[in-house]
């Protein structure tokens, strides 16, 4: 009667699984497809493209403060004098100024409004390059889960089997009542273990849904899968062209020369300015006589402090400050390039190493396993033997799929942190960010693919931009991929632009 209960719960445990999983139909998405999904309608980069309105909006004031402007005035007073009589008169004039020399600050500021819009631009740009690099490791991540699950989902299939052999066994006589207590505890903990691979899964997925800004509930379909394509750049290499290409130091450059016109501007208040102004104006007194008059003035305005008790002073050595600390700013950045870049190249390189050790562990795991459940079977191996064996599966099969997906997150970072920007296709993508909800879901980027799925590179084109080629020629690899073997030969060739 306990063998029967026991049999039962194991057998209500695993079909309670498989009744857990969805079924509803899946939307097919390839790996190219989430990263030009993300670039058009990711929220965050939405919010940090915002920022080039404002590096806009600061270059037009500069602009403004140093060109015409006209404004106008109307007064209405009333003079009450001793004699208790009073004098009322209205006064309305039109002042157009401009500013004819502002000792070199209205240029600083101008040219730091530049400096400002091509850093706005730039970090969008980095953003953009992150964004791909985030949907990358989001995409692996729900493919590693999914290959995770079918790895548990087999283990159980396994346990269940074995348990069903062993009760089989105990119901003869051969076999002893621990061997099906055993079988079935190891059985539970086996089911504990997918139960928690199908949650990772499905909290990759969400977070793969929320980088693409689509509806979170609906179900993927993740059609991309790994492919090994071998990394053939040296790491000095690498590094170099990290220093010439990362847009991140390329806006410490920008904000350290927008440091330096914050020095010029802050020392251009120890020299003069001078302002033209010319406008009409009229008069009109009501009290105690009426009267009118117009007239029309023009002239030039000389400016200079010549003692401020060092407030000038003040500003300038905190402009210098600041200017020193965007300078080390750009020192800093470059060490935290060479760390990070020098970090995730060889974390590549291990990954590598161990995806070619544990394919043959593999194979020969599945081999002992065989071998120790024929013999349990055959009546002369131990239920330890058959658990030590399907441990030992699980545990290669699991680091075989961890090794493939490690090599190809770290190849995305590496190539992420070498600034290699986004293709042709992926930059077409980012360019729709602006476009309406009613273009958005017209495109329906989901159900029509932009390039082949398994289009392969053109060799010839120069430059770091893939293209896409006859979907039949070849399979399928990861986005950035054939940059990679591109760097080499632009390396080579001498083309990587300064």
């Amino acid at each position: 009667m306990k063998r029967r209960s026991c049999g039962r719960g194991a057998a209500l445990l695993v079909a309670a699984m498989f009744l857990g999983l969805p079924s509803a139909s899946c939307a097919d998405l390839s790996l190219q497809d989430a990263i030009n999904l993300a670039l058009a309608q990711n929220t965050s980069l939405r919010i940090t493209q915002k920022g080039e309105d404002t590096a806009r909006a600061e270059l037009q004031k500069a602009k403004i403060d140093n060109g015409l402007q006209i404004k106008g005035t109307e007064s209405l007073d009333t003079t009450l004098k001793r004699s208790s009589s009073t004098d009322s008169k209205n006064e309305i004039g039109v002042t157009a100024s401009y500013p004819l020399y502002t000792s070199g600050k209205a240029e600083a500021n101008i040219d730091s409004g530049v400096l400002g819009l091509k850093a706005a631009e730039l970090s969008t740009e980095r953003s953009r390059e992150n964004l791909k690099l985030d949907v990358i490791k989001a995409y692996y991540d729900a493919l590693e889960a999914r290959r995770t699950v079918d790895v548990r989902q087999e283990t159980v299939d396994k346990y269940q089997d074995h348990y069903t052999n062993v009760s089989q066994l105990y119901a003869a006589g051969s076999k002893a009542r621990i061997d099906v207590i055993r079988s079935s505890v190891e059985l539970s903990n086996a089911a504990q273990d997918l139960i928690k691979a199908q949650n990772s899964c499905e909290v990759d997925l969400a977070t793969l849904r929320n980088y693409l800004n689509i509806d979170r509930s609906e179900p993927l379909n993740l059609t991309s899968d790994f492919s090994y394509d071998q990394f053939n750049i040296d790491m000095d290499s690498c590094i170099d062209y990290a220093y010439r290409n990362r847009k991140d130091l390329m806006i410490d450059l920008y904000k350290y020369q927008q440091a330096e016109n914050a020095v010029k501007a802050a020392k251009a208040d120890f020299g003069p300015s001078v302002t033209l102004s010319a406008g009409p104006s009229w008069s009109h007194s009501f009290k105690p006589a009426t009267s009118s008059d117009s007239d029309i003035t023009a002239g030039a305005t000389l400016s200079w402090n010549f003692w401020d008790n060092g407030l000038t002073r003040a500003k300038v050595q905190e402009a210098e400050t600041s200017r020193d600390v965007a300078k080390l700013n750009l020192t800093k950045d470059q060490e935290d390039i060479d760390l990070s870049l020098r970090q995730a190249y060889y974390n590549m390189r291990e990954a590598e190493k161990r995806l070619n050790s544990t394919g043959d562990a593999v194979k020969q795991a599945e081999e002992d396993y065989f071998i120790a459940r024929e013999k349990y079977r055959a009546g002369e191996g131990l239920m330890l033997d058959i658990i030590d064996a399907q441990e030992a599966l699980s545990t290669a099969r699991l680091n075989y799929i961890s090794a493939e997906y490690d090599y190809a997150r770290y190849k995305a970072t590496v190539e992420n942190a070498m600034g290699i920007e986004l293709t042709d296709q992926e930059k077409e993508a980012a360019a729709k960010m602006t476009a309406t909800a009613a273009e958005k879901a017209e495109r329906a980027v989901l159900q029509e693919p932009i390039a082949p799925e398994n289009a392969k590179p053109d060799k010839e084109t120069k430059g770091l931009v893939k293209k896409a080629a006859d979907a039949a020629a070849g399979e399928a690899k990861a986005p950035a991929s054939d940059a990679a073997a591109q760097v080499i030969q632009d390396l080579a060739e001498g083309e990587v632009t300064k």
